[in-house]
């Protein structure tokens, strides 16, 4: 192999290299999906007969919904080396994520009475 290949990929390993997010991005995210909610939360049916009102719940529900799976996906991600460890076999370990998934979007998800 040359010496400008070994270069490549050395240089192409350290761009791949995993990253940590920031630590304060869980923080972030709780607080953009409460305003997301709470922004939803505010808006009565009434107002929404008129298109022109759409775009404030709409981006709401956006922000909400990005925000709130990133939350799930960085605290699942989190756990995963834990999960592998007591993981009997591949299945086991998509069971043990799935479950984990849904035990965080619950939760995120807002409580309705």
């Amino acid at each position: 192999m040359s010496s400008g290949a070994a270069d490549f990929e050395a240089l192409l390993r350290e761009a791949l290299s995993p990253v940590d997010p920031p630590a304060d991005l869980a923080l972030t995210l709780v607080n953009l999906t409460e305003l997301a909610h709470e922004e939803l939360d505010s808006w009565e049916l009434k107002a929404m007969r008129d298109p022109r009102n759409w775009v404030r719940p709409v981006a709401a529900a956006v922000v909400g919904v990005s925000a709130g799976t990133a939350l799930v996906v960085l605290r699942v991600r989190a756990r995963h080396r834990v999960r592998k460890q007591r993981s009997r076999n591949p299945l086991d370990l998509a069971q043990r994520t799935l479950h984990d998934v849904a035990e965080e979007a619950g939760k995120i998800l807002p409580r309705r009475h």
